[in-house]
């Protein structure tokens, strides 16, 4: 046996391996949509994102305390400042505002555009020039995604929409420099410490939300905000990013593609929603154009 030859198992063993931990991270994913609205039933969106984040922040430091990981260089310090604000606090608290009015259905297919928003920012960040026909994929999935929500709101948008929009933004710019980051740093220790960086303000967030916002406690309601804490930002980003080290961006970001897909499904089987027929058909658009735009990049 040639040296390549024995080589190949434990290669295949690694790619099947990296594949599974990606494919469990857009599980995660998936979920947030449908925990969040959980969520909202036991807490108001400032008191859930705020505690979500607080939540989130202890796990991670368990982590970083547990493996003795050194505390980042300054000079990445305005990384993850800007991954905090993105991911950490941004994203979570303009969808957990959206979700007060919209349903999980309708901001799953929304919130799909997020792969060819953050390939836009990442374009304007490296100075890479895709080509022309990532170009017209991505402008033709942020039409069907306009089309969408503009035929689903009678014609004009509304709050939730905007909400949305704006989390798609912020979300873009936090996963854009999470990347770069992620080239310096182990994936996992960028949302870690962007977490413990947001910690004081979750705190100090969470004391005021809690004291203004009503809480009724309920199972499903603790349960959506323990899972959005540990399972969607922790575990969620922690399993992606090692599942994409081993079997590349490229292929990771494929698996990603079904994400909106399976959140319309944990929308029916967990909260009971109703498609409309739109749904589903801008969802598989939406993936057509990212899926062309994966091929396309360069």
């Amino acid at each position: 046996m040639t040296a390549q030859d024995s080589a190949t198992p434990t290669t295949s063993i690694a790619v099947s391996s990296g594949t599974l931990l990606a494919a469990l991270g857009v599980v995660a994913f998936s979920l947030t949509f449908p925990s969040t609205a959980w969520g909202l039933e036991s807490f108001g969106p400032w008191s859930l994102t705020a505690v979500r984040s607080v939540l989130a922040a202890v796990v991670a430091a368990a982590f970083l305390l547990a493996l003795r990981v050194p505390v980042p260089e300054r000079r990445h310090w305005a990384g993850l400042a800007t991954v905090a604000a993105g991911v950490v606090v941004g994203f979570p608290l303009l969808t957990t505002l959206a979700l007060q009015t919209s349903t999980t259905s309708h901001a799953a297919v929304v919130v799909g555009l997020l792969p060819l928003t953050t390939a836009a920012f990442a374009a304007l960040r490296t100075g890479r020039r895709p080509s022309r026909a990532f170009w017209t994929a991505a402008l033709a999935g942020a039409a069907v995604v306009i089309a969408f929500t503009v035929q689903q709101s009678g014609g004009t948008l509304h709050t939730g929409d905007l909400y949305l929009f704006g989390a798609l933004v912020v979300c873009a710019a936090g996963y854009t420099e999470g990347g770069r980051l992620a080239q310096q740093l182990p994936g996992w220790q960028v949302i870690g410490w962007a977490l413990i960086l947001c910690l004081p303000l979750a705190l100090a967030g969470s004391a005021v939300a809690l004291a203004y916002e009503p809480v009724h406690l309920g199972a499903r309601g603790v349960i959506g905000l323990l899972w959005v804490a540990a399972g969607s930002t922790f575990f969620g980003l922690y399993v992606w990013y090692r599942g994409m080290a081993q079997i590349g961006i490229a292929k990771a970001s494929q698996l990603q593609l079904a994400q909106p897909l399976l959140t319309l499904v944990w929308s029916v089987l967990l909260l009971g929603e109703d498609l409309s027929p739109a749904a589903p058909l801008a969802a598989g658009a939406v993936l057509v154009c990212i899926a062309v735009t994966q091929r396309s990049r360069s």
